[in-house]
């Protein structure tokens, strides 16, 4: 059987555009072609998702847009996660995608500087239960979704995150129009005019991180995906050249010279990404690039045993593009505490561990973390702690009352690749634990059942009936 690779070659032959590769990349992957450990991370990733979503569904920001959205939104077959409602896929989508990515738990990327899950799993889910699609080819759909993200990421980052662009949004849209087009089996042209579409339709600036329109980057852009795949597969058409044109994405995002779309496509599927480097499966619920500088306090701490009346001041180095959007030193909201490299170190001294709680309300707020504050300062590390293109480490240093200095160095967080992975164990622990906010134990149990066999699910529905709140089973007609 010829490997996706060997397939990507031999269809790209008579191809002129970039788009039209692209579409061929997209359209060759299938279940049978997979790798056994492609299936197993799209399972864990899978389940990690559902978790974090359950999770975020009473945060403020999905409630809002709920509201908004029932208003308008007549009955549908696409279950708002977490509630009672089924309502049409594409509002659907951007309910859930804001669900998924409220509380900043979801999986990530380091190739896409960004979120690939959260960016792809809402719309799917939609378009699964839309079409009645398998576990097979859902799986098969979410992989080219995720391969997408990352490997676009190679041709535009990190000078697009540099910019001041969201990648989970302005990539992400892409490998959710891939997937959903792969997964509802659009022919090449009509994989092509969806991506030339959601080119149009991508959006989301970084200077709302810490707000809740970060979540809303994700929920808007599954639902421009799923509806780009949806008027390209009714015969809406778009620029063949809508990425390398003097006034396409390309240009329009990263400027001349500021991308390689030559790094792109060659090496699709060669690995596939979610094998290697994988992605990151995130432990503490805030955002990744403070997850080290945790880690490395946390050490300390423990380490040392120490109190917080034994610190004196506390050195934080991150790596310079980490450090702008995390250097946060007195928070302002519980949304804003998740992007503050200081919160999140004073809470690893005072809790000794982080946990959503701390992250909602007025926790941010509590007495024994602003004082500790003042004492926690932030700066960027140079090539004497890593090398210098390495971005994912901490130097954590701590002098304490009684005169000693003590330094903790991590250069990956547990989770951060496929080398360092977070153990099964936890990352049940971390399910369990998120899904038992909303669903009772029994719910909780037969979810992970089912994602544990997904691939074998003549029904992707069997898992989505599951995460409404209504326990009546329901008939659904089977899919041609």
């Amino acid at each position: 059987m010829a490997t996706q690779q060997e397939r990507v070659k031999k269809q790209g032959a008579e191809s002129h555009t970039f788009v039209q590769e692209f579409a061929k990349c997209v359209n060759s992957v299938r279940y049978p072609g997979l790798p056994p450990e492609a299936v197993y991370w799209a399972k864990a990733l899978l389940l990690d998702t559902v978790g974090v979503t359950l999770a975020g569904v009473e945060e403020e920001a999905p409630r809002i847009m709920r509201n908004v959205t029932f208003r308008t939104a007549g009955d549908g077959p696409a279950v708002v996660i977490g509630t009672n409602r089924r309502i049409n896929v594409l509002d659907a989508a951007l309910i859930n995608g804001i669900a998924a990515h409220v509380l900043d738990f979801d999986d990530c990327s380091n190739t896409m500087g960004g979120h690939p899950s959260a960016s792809i799993l809402p719309a799917l889910f939609s378009a699964a239960q839309e079409s009645g699609a398998s576990g097979a080819d859902f799986i098969a759909a979410y992989v080219t979704g995720i391969e997408t993200n990352c490997k676009f990421s190679r041709g535009v980052n990190f000078y697009q995150y540099n910019k001041g662009w969201h990648p989970t949004s302005t990539i992400g849209i892409l490998g959710c129009t891939a997937a959903c087009a792969n997964l509802l089996k659009l022919t090449e042209e009509q994989t092509a005019h969806a991506l030339g579409i959601a080119a149009s339709l991508a959006s989301g600036v970084k200077s709302n991180f810490g707000t809740m329109t970060k979540s809303l980057h994700v929920g808007h852009s599954n639902r421009s995906a799923l509806f780009a795949v949806m008027l390209a597969r009714d015969g809406y058409t778009s620029s063949t050249v809508a990425y390398e044109h003097h006034h396409g994405y390309f240009n329009a995002f990263n400027g001349k010279g500021n991308f390689n779309s030559d790094l792109i496509l060659p090496e699709w599927a060669n690995p596939l990404d979610i094998v290697r480097p994988g992605m990151t499966m995130k432990l503490y619920p805030c955002c990744g690039a403070t997850h080290p500088a945790i880690e490395a306090m946390m050490a300390v701490v423990r380490e040392n045993d120490l109190k917080p009346d034994d610190i004196e001041h506390v050195e934080v180095l991150l790596q310079t593009r980490r450090l702008e959007h995390t250097n946060r030193p007195q928070p302002q909201s519980a949304l804003d505490a998740k992007f503050s490299v200081q919160y999140v170190v004073a809470r690893a001294v005072t809790d000794r561990r982080i946990t959503m709680e701390q992250f909602e309300g007025d926790a941010y707020k509590d007495a024994a973390v602003q004082r500790l504050l003042p004492k926690i300062h932030a700066g960027t590390y140079t090539s004497e702690h890593f090398p210098e293109d390495h971005h994912f480490g901490s130097v954590v240093t701590v002098k304490t009352t009684s005169g000693k200095i003590l330094t903790k160095k991590v250069f990956f967080q547990l989770g951060r690749t496929v080398d360092i992975p977070a153990p099964p164990e936890l990352m049940k622990e971390k399910f369990d634990d998120c899904a038992g906010r909303l669903m009772p134990k029994g719910r909780v149990a037969e979810i992970y059942s089912v994602i544990q066999r997904f691939e074998k699910l003549p029904d992707v529905r069997e898992l989505t009936d599951l995460l409404a709140l209504d326990t009546a089973p329901v008939r659904h007609a089977t899919a041609a």
